[in-house]
C-alpha cells in the first residue's frame, strides 16, 4: 500500500473538474496525484463539481476523508494500492453559484469535465447545441443562473472577461470525436444568442484543446469496499477500482499553463484526432458490442463475454474487417498489437466490470460513427449492424427500466424497442437518435435483417446465430 508522499494541506487549487466520477478519479486526478509524488504541481490541486444528484454521493463518501480515496489497480498478474490526495474539495452538486466562485478563484487555470455525451446537449444529426433541450433553453432565458454545463462555462467565462482576468481551458475529458472541437463550438454558438462580444473574447483567449483518454474503471462494488477494510485494514467508504493501463493524449494548447503531465507518461501532441479515433473505433465501439451482444447471451461480466469463443471471434473480426479499415493508414500504431491488448483487457477477471455498466452508460453514436463512414465508401456492416441490433433487442428484453439506458430519450426508447418489428421500425426512423442513418436504406435493411435473426428463437441462440452471419464474408 503507498501512501502519500506530500501533504495535502500544502496543496492549492488550480482546476475545478466537473463530474468528479469514478473515471476521473482513476484517470486525472492520478495523474496530478503522480506529479505531486514527484514534489510538482502542488498548486494543481483539483476541486471537484457536479450538477447531478450522483455528485452528491460523490462528497458525502469523500469528505469524512478529507477528500482522500483508495486507488486499486489490477489484473490477473496482481494488485496494487495507493491513496490518492490531489482532490482539495468537492463542491455541493448544483449548486451552480459555487461553482461559478470556485472557477472565480485566482489560481484556477482550466476547468475539466467529465460530464458523458448528454452533458455537451448536442443536436443527435449536427452535432451542434441542441436549442431545444430544456437546460439550453433555460440558460438561454436566463444565461446568469446557468443549469447546463454549456450554461456555466459560458457564464464563467462571463464573469472572467468582466474582472479583466485571463481566460481558462476547457478540458474535455469525455470520450467523444473531437470533444474539445465539439466544446468550443457548443459555447461559442450559446454565446452567439445572448452575447456576441462574449463569444469574441472566449474565440480569442480560451482554449478547448482535443483529448483521448482510457482506462477501464468499473462502479465501485460493495466486495470492494469490504476489501480494503480486510486486506488493507482501514474503511474507505469510496475506493476506486481500475485497471494498470492508462493513456492519455492531449492537443498542447492551454490558455494559461499546464501541469507538467507529460513528466507522469501523458502524450502531448499538435493533433489528437488520429489517436482518438483508433480508441473510439477498436476500443469503445468494440466495448459496447461485446456488452450489447454479451448481456443477450446471459453474460453479466465483461470478461465472461470476451471469453466466450463465440463473442472473441466475432470481436476479433469486428475489429480486423470493419472498424480498422476506417482508421488513417498512417497511424504509428501496431493495430495487430493494440488489437490484442484490447482482447486482454477486457478479458480481465480481476476488474468485475459489468457489461450492465456499458449497456447503460455508451452512446450509440460508437456504432454509429463508422458505420456512416464504412456506408459512404460502399462497403458492409455485417458486424456492425449486429452490435446495433443487439442493442435495440437488449432493451427489447431488459426488465428493470433503470438500467436499462442513461440517456434523455431512454423511456420512449425502451417503449419502442419492445413494440415488436413496427416498435423496432419506429425506433430506426428517429433522426433524434440515429441522425441521418434514420433514412438510411442500407443501414435500415441490414439492422432490421440482424433483428429478425435475433427473434427467431432464444435470444442466446438467435445471438449465435448472428454472430455466423456477421463472420460469413
Amino acid at each position: 500500500m503507498a501512501g502519500l508522499t506530500y501533504d495535502p494541506s500544502r496543496i492549492t487549487a488550480g482546476i475545478v473538474h466537473l463530474g468528479p466520477g469514478g473515471f476521473h478519479r482513476a484517470h486525472m486526478a492520478h495523474y496530478v496525484h503522480a506529479l505531486m509524488s514527484r514534489g510538482q504541481a502542488m498548486d494543481w490541486g483539483i476541486i471537484g463539481a457536479g450538477l447531478t444528484p450522483f455528485d452528491a454521493l460523490v462528497r458525502e463518501a469523500l469528505a469524512p476523508q478529507d477528500w482522500l480515496y483508495t486507488l486499486v489497480e489490477r489484473d490477473d498478474r496482481g494488485a496494487s494500492a495507493q491513496v490518492v490526495g490531489s482532490i482539495v474539495e468537492v463542491l455541493p452538486p448544483a449548486d451552480t453559484g459555487a461553482i461559478l466562485d470556485a472557477i472565480d478563484r485566482p489560481g484556477i487555470r482550466i476547468v475539466s469535465l467529465t460530464v458523458s455525451e448528454t452533458g455537451y446537449c448536442l443536436d443527435a444529426t449536427t452535432r451542434r447545441l441542441d436549442r431545444t433541450n430544456p437546460l439550453i433553453a433555460a440558460d438561454l432565458a436566463h444565461p446568469r443562473q446557468p443549469g447546463s454545463v454549456i450554461g456555466l462555462l459560458v457564464e464563467a467565462c462571463r464573469r472572467r472577461r468582466d474582472a479583466g482576468r485571463p481566460a481558462f481551458t476547457a478540458l474535455s475529458c469525455d470520450n467523444l470525436p473531437g470533444n474539445g472541437g465539439l466544446l468550443r463550438a457548443a459555447v461559442l454558438e450559446f454565446t452567439a444568442q445572448v452575447d456576441p462580444g462574449l463569444g469574441d473574447w472566449i474565440a480569442t483567449h480560451a482554449r478547448f484543446p482535443a483529448t483521448m483518454v482510457d482506462r477501464i474503471t468499473p462502479v465501485t462494488r460493495s466486495e470492494d469496499v469490504a476489501m480494503m477494510t480486510r486486506t488493507r485494514g482501514f474503511t474507505d467508504t469510496w475506493p476506486i477500482v481500475c485497471e494498470p493501463y492508462a493513456q492519455w493524449v492531449i492537443e498542447d494548447d492551454f490558455a494559461d499553463g499546464r501541469p507538467d503531465w507529460e513528466a507522469v507518461g501523458v502524450q502531448f501532441t499538435a493533433d489528437v484526432a488520429p489517436y482518438e479515433r483508433m480508441k473510439l473505433r477498436l476500443l469503445n465501439a468494440s466495448h459496447l458490442a461485446l456488452a450489447s451482444l454479451g448481456w443477450l447471451r446471459g453474460h453479466s461480466m465483461v470478461a465472461e463475454a470476451m471469453r466466450d469463443p463465440a463473442l472473441e471471434r466475432y470481436i476479433r473480426a469486428l475489429m480486423e474487417t470493419e472498424l480498422s479499415p476506417t482508421l488513417p493508414a498512417d497511424l504509428p500504431v501496431d493495430l495487430a498489437v493494440y488489437q490484442d491488448r484490447i482482447v486482454t483487457r477486457f478479458s480481465n477477471r480481476t476488474l468485475q466490470d459489468t457489461v450492465e455498466r456499458i449497456n447503460t452508460d455508451a452512446s450509440i453514436n460508437l456504432l454509429l460513427d463508422p458505420i456512416r463512414d464504412r456506408l459512404a465508401d460502399g462497403r458492409p456492416i455485417r458486424r456492425l449492424s449486429l452490435a446495433v441490433a443487439a442493442w435495440i433487442r437488449r432493451l427489447a428484453l431488459i426488465e428493470d427500466d433503470a438500467l436499462a439506458l442513461r440517456h434523455p430519450l431512454a423511456d420512449a426508447l425502451t417503449s419502442l424497442a419492445r413494440g415488436g418489428a413496427t416498435g423496432e421500425a419506429r425506433l430506426l426512423a428517429r433522426s433524434d437518435v440515429f441522425g441521418d442513418l434514420s433514412g438510411n436504406a442500407a443501414f435500415l435493411t441490414a439492422v432490421t435483417r440482424r433483428l429478425r435473426v435475433m427473434t427467431t428463437g432464444r435470444a442466446r441462440n438467435g445471438v449465435s446465430s448472428g454472430c455466423r452471419r456477421a463472420d460469413r464474408p
